[in-house]
């Protein structure tokens, strides 16, 4: 793992910061705990308002509100902040610095200009590449080999702060988006927690981005998730890890969806979504070009299960197809 950023030696590990944290899903969480476990004082937490989730669509606290709860940190959950009344807490709460970690919402410039020392936001990216809401979905799918935490200071635009420090994490050949973010997760946390003296001290430096290398990672769509046979075997196995745990990749076989989690390519030929062999424990599918070897899939409405476990109730043949 290659740091690119200030390291300085000599700084005391206590900052003296307060420090408001904007969150929202368990990436942002884990990198609160992280704030949290450090002895910061977090006086406000902004996260989203609670959402429906589950077959109940019960309203459901998000995962950064679980964490602040559970630590007694007063929590801030506005619909936006384009009002002086929704941003009212963040300017009582006298914050020397805001860390925000995939909060969800826009940060006026009201927002970015009260606390003294700023704002400093956790991105799951090597920027100026995958700006955006789903970096760690489009790194894998891209076939990247590696990607990284980049700590940037907040302006206006989307991600186009400068750098105050990025850590380069690669991308192993069975990561998930599940598997990465995890990683992510953890570095993100670490990362923060150590820049903070180095901020308390004004010793840091930030560089600009490289607009000529800026790419974008668009939100994910369900409907990116349904499976083009006629692609290249490696460009739909990268699919079906970057859209593993959501939205998870799919087809339908004989008119029922199917998802598939765990799939190599293989070199093999045939009509793109026909079944080329079946296995003990897997099913060859051919592509536009190569073949996908299938190892783990799941039916609607069921759970994940390896594929000897599928084909003992459906059993597939040569010839059959998934759409």
């Amino acid at each position: 793992m290659a740091r690119i950023g200030d390291r300085e030696s000599g700084i005391r590990e206590d900052p003296g910061l307060r420090i408001v944290f904007a969150g929202t899903p368990e990436f942002a969480a884990v990198a609160l705990r992280a704030l949290i476990a450090a002895g910061h004082e977090i006086p406000l937490v902004l996260t989203q308002p609670d959402r429906p989730a589950g077959r109940g669509m019960q309203l459901r606290p998000s995962a950064v509100k679980e964490v602040a709860l559970m630590h007694g940190l007063p929590v801030h959950q506005p619909q936006s902040l384009k009002s002086d009344q929704a941003r009212q807490p963040i300017a009582e709460a006298g914050a020397d610095l805001m860390v925000v970690a995939a909060y969800g919402l826009i940060l006026p410039q009201a927002v970015l200009d009260m606390p003294r020392l700023g704002c400093v936001n956790i991105h799951a990216s090597l920027l100026p590449r995958w700006r955006g809401a789903a970096p760690i979905h489009r790194a894998i799918e891209a076939g990247d080999e590696v990607t990284g935490i980049t700590l940037m200071r907040m302006e206006a635009g989307l991600d186009t702060g400068p750098m105050l420090a990025r850590v380069v994490l690669p991308i192993r050949p069975d990561d998930t988006t599940g598997s990465l973010h995890d990683r992510l997760a953890e570095l993100g946390g670490q990362e923060i927690v150590r820049l903070l003296p180095q901020l308390a001290a004004g010793q840091t430096t930030a560089r600009a981005q490289d607009p000529a290398l800026v790419t974008y990672a668009a939100k994910i769509g369900k409907e990116e998730a349904r499976i083009d046979w006629s692609l290249d075997a490696g460009i739909v196995a990268r699919r079906i890890r970057a859209f593993d745990p959501f939205p998870g990749a799919n087809v339908l076989l004989d008119g029922e969806p199917l998802k598939i989690w765990r799939a190599v390519p293989v070199e093999a030929s045939g009509q793109p979504g026909s079944v080329l062999e079946t296995g003990l424990d897997s099913i060859t599918v051919a592509c536009g070009s190569g073949a996908l070897k299938i190892f783990e899939v799941q039916k609607s409405g069921g759970r994940r299960q390896p594929v000897a476990a599928f084909l003992a109730g459906h059993p597939l043949k040569p010839g059959d197809r998934l759409a």
